[in-house]
């Protein structure tokens, strides 16, 4: 077992964890802005809602 947590495999595993890890919530988005928009839609007004169900 120790000689597991000192293998090449494992260290690389931790060390790319940790990073992951870090990444996570260095790159978080902005929180005034909604998820998987851009500023520039996240500016604009919402677009108008059609009713079929009236025609």
């Amino acid at each position: 077992m120790l000689a597991f947590l000192k293998s090449d495999l494992f260290l690389r595993f931790l060390g790319g964890f940790a990073i992951g890890a870090i990444g996570v919530f260095v790159l978080q988005p902005n929180s005034d802005a909604p998820p998987l928009t851009g500023q520039a839609m996240a500016a604009s007004a919402p677009a108008p809602v059609v009713d079929d169900a009236a025609r």
